[in-house]
């Protein structure tokens, strides 16, 4: 962070300091759990450690300012610790707050997670997937923030984008997390690959993404025109809601029982019918893209950097663009991830001004440096970082016109029985109508 930023949050810091106070929360933290359909009783011991204060079922932030400074625990996923731990060396400097930092492998998230709970062991912060927020909330593993909205800009709604607005993310009435990274889905496209072959821009709707694939795999027998990652939960999904459907009826309970999630499949199939996608589970879409077998692919920003970072010779080669019309939006996936408070941390207001400091915009324009992940702050997103970037124009106009995935708890084991259906499909020649109709029924199984 620059210096001017710096001096401002510590001057944010000193008034933090003085004027926080505590507030009574109500034993609401268990609420949560019901709210998401969870049983009540899966919830973990919420007991905060004693600290001679009456309880009142929220953790206690009553503690004076002069006894501020300490630890913070926190959780990052992935590979971002060390890159996080840069960007928070300004929050220590500024507070005295040390951060302590441990990387959790997005892969092990629901074991950390079920441990964690079980333990009553948790960090203070925690960086939460939006696909496991569901999870964290009916475990009753995040504190409700709601009552601290007043004197901390982090909490503030105003702050972020639409998409992941309080009451889309929330429990009704609580505040267990706050926006942290966004992310989205546009077209990656090489333009010398493409210009080559006599396509002169990247395609803007299906059609015209379906013939440039077919053009582009006459190339050659080990060329392919576009690539679908077997494993991405949200590529269906983001079809669907360009055939002007959803995922998700209006009580939120998931279902592919529509005319627009059969308009999806069917779209979805015809790049492995028409041989223009390739089938091998173990292919890499970086080193496709680089290599050019793979010329157009559906990715995010990430992708973006690990292009650049492998293959600095192709600069100038490859670009992105919004993803191509479906039959009645553009729509494209809302990721990311969110920040919450662990429900029995000791550390709640530094914990707070922490959350404060990765909300401001300068902060959030840094880690999008670092990190190539866009932020979710509506001032960090017309920073000029982002749109003197013709690239970061592309991704905060995409954001734009995103929805998020079902924040169900169920979500993941449906998405991959939806896998699990599309690929035996696809390639093993399952009868489509017979394995649709099957899905349908396990998804509704379910979800019982």
């Amino acid at each position: 962070m620059n210096t001017l930023t710096k001096r401002g949050f510590a001057a944010f810091t000193a008034l933090a300091l003085i004027t926080v106070t505590a507030a009574c929360g109500s034993d609401d933290n268990n609420n949560d759990t019901a709210a998401t359909g969870a049983p009540t009783s899966a919830a973990p011991d919420q007991s905060a450690p004693d600290t001679g204060a009456p309880d009142t079922g929220a953790p206690d932030t009553a503690a004076p300012a002069a006894e501020l400074g300490g630890t913070i625990d926190v959780w990052i996923m992935g590979d971002a610790g060390p890159n996080f731990s840069t960007l928070v060396e300004g929050f220590t400097a500024s507070t005295g707050i040390d951060v302590e930092v441990e990387s959790i492998p997005w892969e092990n998230v629901n074991d950390k997670l079920t441990t964690a709970v079980a333990s009553g062991e948790g960090p203070d912060v925690v960086q939460i997937g939006l696909s496991n927020l569901a999870a964290f909330q009916s475990a009753g593993a995040l504190a409700d923030l709601s009552s601290y909205a007043a004197d901390h800009p982090s909490l503030d709604d105003a702050t972020y984008l639409d998409a992941v607005a309080s009451d889309k993310i929330n429990p009704a009435g609580q505040q267990l997390s706050v926006p942290w990274i966004s992310d989205t889905r546009v077209l990656f496209y090489r333009s010398d690959i493409l210009a080559a072959a006599g396509i002169t821009a990247p395609p803007t709707t299906w059609d015209e993404l379906h013939a440039d694939a077919a053009v582009l795999a006459e190339r050659g027998d080990t060329d392919y025109g576009y690539y679908i990652p077997q494993w991405d939960q949200s590529l269906p999904a983001i079809f669907t809601w360009q055939s002007g459907g959803d995922v998700a009826d209006a009580t939120g309970a998931v279902t592919f029982d529509t005319d627009a999630f059969r308009s999806a499949a069917d779209f979805y199939l015809s790049f492995y019918e028409d041989g223009l996608v390739p089938t091998a589970g173990d292919f890499d879409q970086t080193q496709g893209f680089i290599s050019g077998a793979a010329p157009m692919l559906v990715s995010g920003p990430y992708l973006a950097k690990a292009i650049s970072d492998g293959a600095p010779d192709l600069e100038g080669k490859w670009s992105v663009a919004p993803l191509p019309k479906g039959p009645s939006s553009t729509t494209s996936l809302f990721a990311g991830s969110n920040l919450g408070v662990w429900n029995n941390s000791a550390e709640v207001q530094q914990s707070l001004l922490l959350l404060d400091y990765l909300a401001d915009p300068a902060t959030q324009i840094e880690w999008y440096k670092l990190t190539n992940q866009l932020p979710t702050a509506k001032a960090a997103l017309a920073d000029p970082g982002i749109t003197d970037d013709p690239m970061g124009t592309v991704y905060a106009a995409q954001l734009a016109d995103s929805s998020l995935l079902p924040l169900s708890p169920k979500w993941d084991q449906i998405a991959q029985e939806l896998l699990k259906a599309l690929n035996g499909i696809a390639l093993n020649g399952d009868d489509k109508a017979s394995t649709l109709t099957a899905l349908n029924t396990t998804v509704a199984e379910l979800q019982k």
